[in-house]
């Protein structure tokens, strides 16, 4: 019998419900923590983990967490709608039906553009964590993939696959990488030569699982209207316009601390002169925008409700007891063995903690010194925290985006699961040689 999982929001609110019930179970405790200047959030003091009063979340605090998840991804959700608005108001100007039939046309080698599009995905991964970014895009993607003779699954391995890649492995993504390193009071970057060549391995890794399973997702192209009309210069500009903001962006990402709001921001201006350029008035593109907007709504009350699951369970003062449970028994055990532990700890923690940032902050401070205590070198409980947080990424069931990305490209989360289960298997595979490596 073919197992089906509820609707994502069911999904995502049974998980906040599952989170109240850990608060009653597991006993609460806590890590002391100091305040750190640079990044202006506290850390954790390793070794100081203790037993705090109970505060247990009930029903209704429950419930108000939701609400209260949603504001604490306000930026994130904003973004998701504006951008993604803008995506749609794109695809409603019919430009990019054409300028992907123009592009479907021409191919002869359909393999080339899926090994050229997860390329520019996974770099865009590796530079500045691309996740939420990507929902808006799988419209485009699903129409590019069908056109090549592929379907919705080759779709999310190019992008949603490939960014998870590329973020895990990327040596100068600030959210992962960087972050991770700096908790485990490390240079900004490390072994470089290993680091840049398990990136290319692992991005390899992936384009070779996604090319090998494309026989399994071959759809008939649906271009065939779209592709009766050419693309005009106008459509190129649209598509300039709408892609323009990632430029600054990224720069702004690697330079400048850029976060969601001046994405947002970028996108906002993106959009009145899209809509101008498209031949709406002031007026005409406001409405347009949010009529567009409209369509972005359920990922991202997906990605706020995601955030619950993490507020209850520091609500209830126990996310620190998950984290001391399972980093303890990491002491008695051999270096090598226990660093390669560290891989599927950081995954199961990255359920309960779906920020990659903030898993970071939570649990590099306490890994490092294990690794010291253990004898091998704390590059190696990086590449643990890469490998685990990062990857798992592409297949948690608490992370918004994910599932935001799935109903949109009307792909069933099992279905994704035994796509992506075994291709990530594979790409762990190489980050626990570079935990070897490098221990």
């Amino acid at each position: 019998m073919r197992l089906r999982l509820p609707h994502p929001l069911v999904l995502l609110l049974g998980a906040v419900g599952v989170a109240a019930l850990l608060t009653w179970v597991l006993p609460a405790g806590e890590y002391q923590r100091r305040e750190d200047a640079t990044l202006g959030r506290p850390v954790v003091v390793p070794g100081t983990y203790a037993r705090v009063t109970a505060s247990p979340v009930g029903p209704v605090a429950a419930v108000l967490a939701v609400p209260r998840g949603i504001v604490a991804g306000a930026d994130v959700i904003l973004t998701v709608l504006i951008v993604g608005g803008v995506f749609v108001m794109l695809d409603a100007t019919g430009a990019l039906a054409r300028l992907v039939g123009s592009i479907v046309g021409r191919t002869t080698r359909p393999r080339l553009v899926v090994i050229a599009v997860s390329l520019v995905f996974a770099s865009l991964g590796a530079l500045e964590n691309m996740q939420e970014e990507v929902i808006a895009l799988i419209p485009i993607l699903i129409v590019l993939s069908r056109g090549l003779g592929f379907g919705a699954i080759t779709a999310l391995a190019m992008s949603i696959g490939a960014c998870a890649v590329g973020a895990a492995f990327g040596p100068t993504n600030p959210f992962q990488t960087g972050i991770a390193l700096r908790f485990a009071e490390m240079p900004p970057l490390t072994i470089p030569g290993l680091r840049f060549g398990l990136l290319a391995i692992a991005v390899a890794v992936w384009i070779a699982w996604t090319l090998a399973m494309t026989s399994r997702d071959d759809q008939r192209p649906e271009l065939s209207a779209a592709t009766a009309e050419p693309a005009t210069a106008r459509d190129l500009q649209l598509l300039a316009i709408t892609l323009v903001p990632f430029i600054p962006y990224v720069i702004g990402v690697v330079k400048f601390d850029f976060g969601f709001n001046e994405l947002t921001a970028l996108f906002l201006v993106a959009g009145f002169v899209l809509g101008v350029r498209a031949g709406f008035s002031l007026s005409e593109t406001s409405a347009q925008l949010l009529k567009s907007m409209e369509t972005m709504l359920a990922a991202a009350m997906f990605i706020g409700v995601a955030r619950a699951v993490s507020v209850v369970l520091t609500d209830g003062r126990v996310i620190d007891t998950i984290i001391a449970g399972l980093a303890s028994p990491l002491a008695g055990m051999p270096g090598t063995v226990a660093a390669l532990l560290m891989i599927p700890i950081q995954a199961l923690l990255h359920v309960a903690v779906p920020s990659v940032s903030g898993q970071a902050v939570l649990t590099m401070p306490i890994m490092a010194p294990v690794a010291d205590l253990l004898g091998f070198s704390r590059d190696a409980t990086v590449f643990a925290f890469q490998t685990g947080a990062g990857l798992i990424d592409m297949i948690t069931p608490t992370s918004g985006a994910l599932l935001a990305t799935l109903l949109i490209a009307k792909v069933e989360y099992t279905r994704w699961i035994r796509f992506a289960a075994p291709g990530g298997v594979l790409v762990a595979v190489v980050g626990a040689v570079g935990v070897i490596l490098s221990r």
